[in-house]
């Protein structure tokens, strides 16, 4: 039987379908976040997958009921912190626009842009476990590149990029 995996968002979605298509495997359960029409638009290639609608701020039963079973939980932009509990009861693992491992101070939100506006010379995304530290948990894979003189709309797309590449390779290793 093949390996349970659960991928979380709570933007667009677009990084859970562009992986799925590249490995041609979707996950088992897809899981967003409750928030008004007005914040977000979900990517038009789930529109016939089902996704699992949690609460906007959910609680440990919440990530329980979608996570039981599953051997690999995945983070695509989901801007919530993962219960304490959770991130100790699942094995999960995030992905992080920023290069923590060469500048812990990108943890947290927005960290591509803080890259930008603070110059940074070289910039790059990483996938982590996650655990109960925002950013805190052991970096599984990494991707750096030059980003002098890069535009931000520049450093975004190579971001995209590598990130999925890094996506694709961890789980074809993983499912």
């Amino acid at each position: 039987m093949a390996n349970k995996w659960v991928a979380f968002f709570s933007q667009t979605g677009a990084e859970i379908c562009d992986i799925a298509e590249s490995l041609g495997r979707w996950p088992d359960v897809i899981v967003t976040n409750a928030r008004p029409a007005a914040v977000r638009t979900i990517d038009s290639r789930l529109k016939d997958r089902k996704i699992v609608i949690l609460p906007n701020k959910p609680r440990p039963v919440h990530y329980n009921t979608v996570c039981k079973g599953a051997t690999v939980v995945t983070l695509h932009g989901w801007l919530r912190i993962v219960p304490p509990t959770i991130c100790e009861k699942y094995t999960i693992f995030n992905g992080h626009p920023g290069l923590i491992t060469e500048y812990p101070e990108l943890k947290g939100k927005d960290p591509q842009v803080r890259a930008f506006e603070g110059k940074y010379p070289i910039a790059g995304a990483v996938i982590h476990k996650v655990i109960a530290g925002v950013d805190e948990g052991k970096v599984i894979m990494e991707e750096r590149f030059n980003a002098f003189n890069l535009a931000l709309d520049d450093l975004f797309r190579i971001l995209k990029d590598r990130s999925l590449y890094m996506w694709i390779n961890f789980l074809k290793k993983v499912l």
